[in-house]
């Protein structure tokens, strides 16, 4: 049985993009990105987690090393905002269409601004969430970056 297509997928399948899927195990609650990166064998600097905060009346969507954390001082700066925060976790459906641990930075209900941290110039193919807890999609950076209209930032601790 073929896997069932997320909304990511049917985007990178749009525009050409190739990609590979990975699928890991998971519970009811998701795991952090670095047992997801163990989970599917993957160095941990080449999975990234998508984070969304707001700033002013705006979100943003973050793509960053699951390792890493988001620097606020310096995601607001790349965005141009006084300051962002995080969205509460009940908000995330509401704002994505994604479910928390399953939010790609391809698809949401919107293409809110997207930045991601230079730390993805240093890996060629990206691993970020495929658009729903136990899947990750593996593709090019450069072309991810280019699909999702995203900039590059020094964007954490």
């Amino acid at each position: 049985m073929a896997e069932a297509k997320t909304n990511a997928m049917r985007i990178l399948e749009q525009n050409k993009i190739s990609y590979e899927s990975h699928s890991y195990p998971h519970g009811k609650e998701p795991p952090d990105g670095e047992t997801v990166a163990r989970l599917l064998g993957q160095a941990p600097e080449s999975v990234f987690k998508t984070l969304v905060t707001k700033g002013g009346s705006n979100y943003y969507v973050f793509v960053l090393p699951v390792l890493k954390e988001l620097n606020l001082k310096k995601a607001a700066k790349a965005v141009q905002e006084k300051s962002v925060e995080m969205i509460p976790v009940k908000d995330i459906n509401r704002v994505t269409g994604y479910i928390r641990g399953g939010c790609s930075p391809v698809g949401m209900k919107k293409q809110y601004k997207t930045v991601f941290a230079e730390e993805c110039k240093d890996v060629p193919k990206i691993i970020v969430s495929g658009g729903k807890i136990g899947l990750q999609i593996e593709t090019d950076t450069e072309n991810l970056v280019k699909l999702v209209e995203g900039i590059i930032a020094d964007i954490t601790l």
